[in-house]
This record gives C-alpha cells, structure tokens and sequence, in this order.
C-alpha cells in the first residue's frame, strides 16, 4: 500500500538577522525543532496556505520572499513534501499557539537545535545563504 502523501510549507521568518525557529509541542516529532508553517488545504497555493498558518500558529503577518527549497522525507504517517521560503514579518510579533518554545537564531547557530528531518535541508540552505 502506497504511504499517504503529505504537502506542507514552511516559513523561514528573517529578521535582523535572525531566523526564526518553533519547537513542536505535539505529535511524533514533539521537543523537535521546525520551519512554522503546515499542511495544505485543499485547492490552497503554497502562498495562501503559509499565510494562513503563521497567522494560526504564531498570530503574525508575513510577506512571502523567494524559494528556499523543496524537500521529501519518509516518515511513519507518511511522505512528507516540505516547501520552504523566505519571509520577513509584516505585523505582529510572533506568539506560542501550538509550539512549545519559539527563538530567534542567527544562521550559523541553527545546527545547535534537534530538527525535523524533513526540515534539515532547508537548515543548510538558510545557513549557506545567509551565514
């Protein structure tokens, strides 16, 4: 039986410099680090769909830049397909909802964190970009 295709996007939130990081709370990868962001509804464009979940997640806007990049990784539940881009916060400023802990990272402080392994190609990217 083929595994459950799973679409999600991921914000990589820069200010001053700063990257922004969320702790899952919950679920498998819970204590894990991660890009914010979610899945897919149906018919949503990436765009649509990250603006929607940073304002659920962390209750700020965002501008959505350039690509960071896509990646699949297999996990139990299924395969997950994480797109990634750059964003810089609009309005707000960015509040726990579903994480456990948020912070503020510089690019070269990223790998001190436990992440995702989904997210962990979008890591180096961001730190070979901006580091």
């Amino acid at each position: 039986m083929e595994k459950r295709q799973i679409e999600v996007v991921g914000a990589v939130i820069v200010e001053d410099g700063k990257i922004l990081c969320a702790q899952r709370g919950t679920g498998a990868l819970a204590g894990m680090w991660e890009f914010p962001g979610g899945k897919l509804e149906p018919g949503e464009t990436h765009h649509d769909a990250l603006v929607r979940e940073i304002a659920e997640e962390i209750h700020c806007e965002i501008a959505i830049g350039s690509l960071v990049t896509t990646t699949r990784h297999e996990y139990d539940a299924g395969v997950l397909t994480l797109t990634t881009y750059y964003c810089t916060l609009v309005a707000g400023s960015p509040v726990l909802t579903e994480h456990s802990e948020l912070a503020w990272l510089a690019p070269a402080d990223l790998d001190r964190l436990d992440w995702a392994p989904a997210d962990l190609p979008a890591v180096e990217v961001v730190r070979r970009d901006l580091g």
